[in-house]
């Protein structure tokens, strides 16, 4: 039993090199054995599994479900082996890749300015960052670690809180001084609000008025999948928004955007999370990173406009 053990992390290499060289001649060739050894240890694996990994014939192999499964399996943790021994020969120092994901926005707006300074401070990991408003399947291991918004999804996942964002009604000076400055959330009737194309659960805005929480329909001429744009054409003038303020810090803070009916605003907030494969096997780059973004992300003020 103690030999089974010792002996899982040779047979996951073996297998992996099978996988990758798509027969048992290849990597027998790659690792220095004869194809019949190649042979053995992928049997072994396979009995002690009780799975068929591999679907073999005299010209072809391919892998079963099964088999994709565990060589994903034997990736990753083949990989954090590695890291590991890289950390303790470097004196504890983290080091491999580290692939993020984040929303398009959030991501170019607050993510990758953070990174010179996390690079910097750990020279032996290399970033991966992937910015798309589609959910990476971390599971899979499409990335290390996402960053979400809003409630999660149950899940085998680890989740670690960032900090959360409001959102706030803004618009252009220029527009103000044309359509004029609604005063009461039912005066937005008569402006043009730009809002998210996506469906919602509560179509409208949401408003605290006369301390009661209501969902105010709005509508206008332009609708977008993303606040990116939506902040774009409240600058340019073309109507009233409202997007998480990460969007509209720095365009509030200079006055090229203005904050609207907040007497009313409900101040609802929408928790940002780092999810990643947690447990005793958690690399220490994918740690180090999701404290550092917990770190600098914990003083950020997306909460309130400034």
């Amino acid at each position: 039993m103690l030999r089974d053990k010792v002996d899982r992390a040779g047979e996951m290499a073996v297998f992996v090199a099978v996988a990758e060289a798509g027969s048992l001649s290849g990597a027998a060739r790659r690792l220095g054995l004869t194809p019949s050894a190649v042979s053995r240890i992928v049997a072994r694996t396979e009995a002690r599994l009780g799975a068929r990994l591999l679907v073999r014939t005299t010209r072809t192999l391919r892998l079963t479900a099964e088999g994709e499964t565990y060589g994903r399996a034997a990736r990753r943790i083949l990989a954090d082996l590695d890291e590991t021994e890289a950390a303790l020969a470097d004196r504890g120092c983290p080091r491999g890749r580290v692939r993020v994901s984040a929303a398009t926005a959030h991501g170019r707006l607050v993510i990758v300015p953070l990174l010179a300074a996390f690079v910097e401070r750990h020279p032996g990991i290399t970033v991966e960052i992937d910015l798309s408003d589609e959910l990476a399947d971390v599971l899979g291991g499409r990335a290390d670690v996402a960053i979400r918004f809003g409630p999660l999804a149950d899940s085998p996942l680890t989740a670690r809180r960032l900090g959360e964002t409001g959102r706030t009604v803004v618009a252009s000076p220029a527009y103000l001084a044309r359509a004029g400055t609604p005063r009461r959330p039912a005066d937005l009737a008569g402006h043009n609000c730009l809002d998210f194309s996506f469906r919602r659960s509560e179509p409208g805005w949401p408003f605290r008025i006369d301390g009661h929480d209501s969902v105010l329909p709005v509508g206008g001429n332009v609708a977008a999948n993303n606040g990116e744009t939506l902040v774009q054409l409240a600058l340019q003038g073309t109507g009233i928004t409202r997007v998480g303020n990460f969007h509209i810090a720095e365009d509030l803070a200079a006055g090229r955007l203005v904050p609207l009916l907040e007497p009313f605003n409900p101040q609802d907030r929408e928790a940002i999370h780092a999810v990643f494969v947690g447990g005793p096997a958690m690399p220490a780059r994918v740690r180090v990173l999701v404290d550092f973004l917990a770190e600098r992300m914990r003083g950020a003020a997306f909460g309130a406009h400034p």
